[in-house]
């Protein structure tokens, strides 16, 4: 099931946990088996089997990996494309205009809602809860990296980068933000040139 690449990482994924406790490798487990998936297919995704497989490997019933598999929107139970846009349209990003970030999605995937898949198998969209970049909302979330501080226009120009073939942007705030610095740039722990008297 596991190619050589994943069987070393499953190897140190188990050897975290005491012995009796291998169960609590489940998480690394589905994603490692997930990046295979995708190494094989260009797809993300973990397929029953490799659940089963997991299961298996980790001596627990296959209904508690299912559990796992089915409550968290990291693990992807169909093929996504080669772009998983997973867009955060919870209040925090819904206020800065996460209904835009959406709407730039669909039109240049060429799709009409979440958990579609655009006709050239590049981009899937999925709705996904709290991303935990609030601060720098809206946040979409390409693959593995965050992509903050976004708007109808920025979005497009990522995503039609990305459809011309340029490989994914260093990920991060989109108006040169840092960190989590207000928008009109750092106005606390400033160097002051004037002395204290």
């Amino acid at each position: 099931m596991f190619d050589a690449v994943a069987e070393a990482a499953v190897a140190r994924a188990i050897a975290r946990y005491p012995a009796g406790k291998q169960a609590s490798a489940v998480m690394a487990l589905l994603d490692i088996a997930q990046r295979q998936m995708e190494r094989l297919t260009g797809s993300a995704w973990v397929p029953r089997l490799a659940m089963d497989a997991v299961a298996q490997r980790l001596g627990i019933a296959a209904a508690r990996v299912y559990e796992v598999v089915t409550f968290y929107t990291m693990y992807n139970t169909k093929p996504v494309g080669k772009y998983h846009l997973q867009v955060c349209t919870t209040t925090p990003c819904w206020l800065r205009g996460s209904d835009e970030v959406v709407s730039s999605c669909k039109k240049v995937a060429g799709i009409e809602g979440f958990g579609q898949t655009s006709a050239d198998g590049l981009f899937t969209m999925t709705e996904v809860e709290c991303l935990g970049g609030c601060v720098n909302a809206p946040i979409l979330q390409i693959n593995d990296d965050y992509y903050e501080d976004l708007d109808a226009a920025r979005t497009e120009a990522l995503l039609n980068a990305l459809k011309s073939g340029a490989p994914l942007p260093p990920a991060g705030s989109s108006i040169g933000r840092q960190a989590s610095a207000p928008v009109t740039n750092q106005t606390a722990l400033l160097n002051n040139t004037k002395p204290v008297e």
